[in-house]
């Protein structure tokens, strides 16, 4: 077994790891990132819609809050909540500074939508491939960045406390082990939706990495969790053709006019409600008889995009429109059946303001953590989950190792 040291473990490269360990060089702080696949293998890189942040006129952060706790049922922890909505425009300009260039109107504006569960238009976009925008100019931030080493296909198997912080095994591709001393760790590896689909035999949006084991290791070490249960359904999930099951339909379609109907062309429910919402009253329709099925025989509603405004969906849905037609389906000429499909882990670790567990030296961020969203998420508010936590967990893990 070799051995390794540094002042800051990251363990994840989604937008939560990747913002720790940029937070935690920033500082001076030498930093190993290790994730269990490649780098470029992530949950972050397959959201599609957006990231919200209070920046439009009629919009600021507490209303935003305001909406967070609400789309919660009353269940976030408020410090987290706070937290989050006060620093969304700044983490949107950390973005920026690090090459992420959002959709802009004609005008130079954001090009803002109203959400799920929103009250204002507060969604930023990349198109339709947001994530995969904010991954690609992190991962490249990290590169350039020597205080930071990436280590991919290196698994962490076991943590414990030392005397100076923290040891961690890490796995590597020749089956040997890697021990790491560190000052202190970020947890970022996120959720287990991937795994949790597999066992009940549905589908889901996540990658393949998505199976929790790093969320198991923290608790056997002594962290403390929330809402473990809380696994939250994508209410748009793809279905025909065979080809986009398990793919997320962006819900951006519904903020641009799309509407969901049954089987007798009726609309059953607010598109722009809550996902818990929609998604229940997906299921209800077609568990009591009102829904339809798939070539394939599985149970659907239809997403009508018809009513999206072409302009609108060239700039904000090229790559969804891209996969369907390639499937030999027009989205905008012909509605396509869709269902709920497994998609975030809502609860997980318990954590403060700064990320930090209920373990000293140790911190987690993004959706390996618990509190932030309660027991339903928001659209869009995972990857700010990410940048602002990932951010403030760097910067403390930094400051404890030190």
């Amino acid at each position: 077994m070799s051995e390794r040291s540094c002042d800051v473990l990251v363990i994840g490269s989604g937008v939560a790891g990747l913002t720790s360990a940029l937070a935690a060089a920033e500082t001076g702080a030498r930093v190993l990132l290790a994730t269990k696949l490649g780098l470029a293998s992530s949950n972050t890189a397959k959201a599609q819609g957006g990231i919200q942040a209070a920046l439009g006129e009629d919009d600021a952060p507490w209303v935003h809050a305001a909406d967070v706790i609400q789309s919660s049922h009353e269940t976030a922890d408020p410090k987290l909540v706070a937290a989050l909505t006060a620093e969304a425009p700044d983490a949107i300009a950390r973005l920026e500074r690090f090459g992420v260039r959002f959709t802009h109107d004609g005008d130079g504006h954001y090009r803002l939508a109203r959400c799920g569960g929103a009250t204002r238009k507060r969604l930023l976009q990349v198109g339709d491939r947001t994530g995969h925008a904010i991954a690609t100019s992190l991962r490249e931030a990290v590169g350039a960045d020597d205080r930071i080493e990436a280590l991919d296909h290196a698994p962490l198997q076991a943590l414990e406390p030392s005397p100076s912080g923290w040891r961690a095994t890490l796995g590597r591709h020749d089956g040997s082990s890697l021990e790491v001393a560190a000052g202190a760790l970020v947890l970022a590896a996120g959720g287990r939706c991937y795994a949790e689909a597999k066992r009940l035999g549905t589908f889901s949006t996540n990658a393949a990495g998505a199976t929790g084991e790093v969320t198991d290791i923290a608790l056997a070490a002594g962290c403390e969790a929330r809402d473990l249960d809380a696994l939250q359904y994508h209410p748009n999930g793809g279905l025909w053709p065979v080809t986009m099951q398990g793919y997320s339909i962006p819900e951006t379609t519904r903020a641009y006019g799309a509407v969901l109907l049954n089987a007798h062309g009726e609309r059953f429910v607010d598109e722009l409600g809550g996902r818990d919402v929609v998604s229940a009253a997906i299921v209800r329709e077609c568990e009591e008889g009102r829904g339809l099925t798939t070539p394939e025989g599985r149970p659907s509603v239809l997403l009508d995009c018809r009513p999206i405004p072409v302009a609108d969906a060239e700039i904000s849905l090229p790559f969804m429109l891209k996969r369907y037609r390639a499937a030999g389906i027009d989205p905008l000429a012909e509605p396509i059946h869709t269902y709920p499909v497994l998609h975030y882990q809502n609860g997980g670790l318990v954590i403060d303001e700064h990320g930090a567990t209920t373990l000293a030296g140790l911190y987690a961020a993004g959706e390996i953590s618990g509190g932030v969203h309660g027991r339903n998420r928001m659209m869009g508010n995972s990857l700010l989950d990410g940048s602002v936590f990932g951010w403030r967990a760097g910067h403390a893990a930094a400051d404890a190792a030190q």
